[in-house]
This record gives structure tokens, C-alpha cells and sequence, in this order.
């Protein structure tokens, strides 16, 4: 069963990292478990989970909002033919997924590598065992969703064990 209670570390992270990196304001709609029928995607950056939370978030964009985000981001114009294209948007979406990490109060969590996937009218096709909270959001470069997939492995109230030199921050 899919987490909802961190689905707020995840929009937070959102806003915070748009503003932070593209000046730019996020209007954040209602999460839904259900994907809209019209959602198209064309290019998605996902990253993957692992630790005490197991799962992905997927940022996905339409071609045109994710050339003008990637260049307010990289402040040199980027269009899907750009050889930085792809690292743009990976870097957002690991900027957005390292967020929400450290908002996951007192979980340990590593975070992969962004995977970037381009591509017309994409659909990203959820495990029936974890549902994906699809998150839209709206700023004046474009539209985008995110989607949540995340199970909290740890169980409540258990030991952390101490960390040890070297270990992951």
C-alpha cells in the first residue's frame, strides 16, 4: 500500500525546487490517484527509491513545457535535440526527489540516478501493488505532473541502527 502521508514532502520539495532553481512559482493541483485520460507524456525522469522507502517519482512533461522549463533552469535555450536536454530535467527531478528525502523525517533513503525516457505520448504504467499518486502542477513556463510511488518498508517505531563512518548521507 502506497504511503500518502509523505505525498506532502514531495509537493513541498516541488515548489521549493522551482523556485529555488527556476524562479519560478508552482501552482500545485490536487493529487489524485487516478491518471487524467488526456495526460500525455513525452519525456520522463524518473527516479528510484530504496532504503526504508521503496518506489519511483516520475516527473513527465509534454515536449513544449519541458524545452521551456529546462532553459529557464539552464538559462541557455534547450530544445529536445540539445545534447543538455536530458541531463536538465534529470537534475530537476533529482533536486525534487533529494528534497523530499530529507523531508521523509527519519527514514533512510538512497535515491538512484535519474533515468531520462523521450518519446511521443508515453504512458507510464503503474504496479497494481503501489499505487502512484499523480500530483499535477502548473507554472508560466508549463505544465507538468509528478507521480508518486512509494511503500514505507520500516515499520513504525523500530530502531534505527547507528550510522556508521562512511555511510551514505
Amino acid at each position: 500500500s502506497s504511503d500518502l502521508r509523505y505525498i506532502n514532502s514531495f509537493i513541498a520539495s516541488i515548489s521549493n525546487t522551482f523556485e529555488t532553481m527556476c524562479g519560478l512559482k508552482v501552482s500545485v493541483g490536487k493529487p489524485s490517484l487516478q491518471a487524467g485520460s488526456d495526460e500525455q507524456t513525452d519525456v520522463s525522469a524518473i527516479i528510484g527509491f530504496s532504503g526504508d522507502a521503496v518506489g519511483s517519482v516520475a516527473m513527465c512533461f509534454r515536449f513544449d513545457s519541458a524545452s521551456k522549463i529546462a532553459t529557464v533552469f539552464a538559462g541557455v535555450d534547450i530544445t529536445p535535440e540539445h545534447e543538455d536536454f536530458a541531463d536538465a530535467l534529470g537534475e530537476l527531478a533529482n533536486m525534487v526527489a533529494g528534497g523530499a528525502k530529507a523531508k521523509l523525517g527519519g527514514l533512510s533513503v538512497n535515491i538512484s540516478l535519474p533515468s531520462v525516457i523521450i518519446g511521443e505520448r508515453q504512458r507510464i504504467l503503474a504496479s497494481r501493488n503501489t499505487p502512484r499518486l499523480h500530483i499535477p502542477c502548473s507554472t508560466d513556463s508549463g505544465s507538468f505532473r509528478v507521480e508518486v510511488g512509494m511503500e514505507i518498508c520500516k515499520k513504525q517505531g523500530a530502531a534505527t541502527p547507528a550510522a556508521t563512518v562512511g555511510a551514505n548521507a
